[in-house]
């Protein structure tokens, strides 16, 4: 199993993250598309995630949260651009930051090479200070826990 490789250069608006997954890039798309296999590893072992609204074409919304024995955790965005197995473009806030306002654009590709898949998710910051906000909120670990957990279910036979 690889692991998640993220990167934040300095000064940049941007972090991303890619990961090889050993599976079909069919099943891997779908599993970012469909509510029931989201939240079964969006947050991974670390929360438990419950889809409120889940629209995945372009101009549909989303909206999730999740609990640990810290709380709950709101996000939400919306869905500019589902082309099947090739790329997601949707905005992601997280609702719990005392000011409104920090949207994030996240671009998700999905290329097959050799059977694997290889995903890239580029998420665009309005400014540098929020992206390293992000990051130094724990991002990195969350992230890795989520695409973890959705290994497990993409990489069955």
């Amino acid at each position: 199993m690889t692991k998640l490789e993220m990167v934040a250069d300095p000064n940049k608006q941007e972090i991303i993250m890619t990961r090889t997954f050993d599976a079909p890039r069919e099943r891997v798309f779908k599993a970012f598309v469909t509510a029931e296999q989201v939240k079964k590893w969006w947050g991974g072992s670390l929360f438990e995630t419950t889809v409120e609204e889940f629209n995945p074409k372009a101009g549909g919304s989303w909206r999730f949260y999740q609990t640990d024995d810290r709380g709950t955790y709101h996000f939400h965005g919306v869905f500019h651009d589902v082309t099947p197995d090739e790329r997601i473009i949707q905005t992601f806030e997280y609702d719990d930051l005392p000011e409104a306002g920090h949207v994030i654009l996240e671009t998700i590709k999905f290329e097959e090479v050799d059977g694997k898949t290889v995903v890239t998710d580029i998420s665009t910051f309005q400014s540098v200070s929020d992206r390293d906000g992000m990051i130094q909120s724990g991002m990195e670990t969350g992230a890795s826990a989520s695409w973890d957990a959705l290994a497990k279910i993409v990489e069955k036979d």
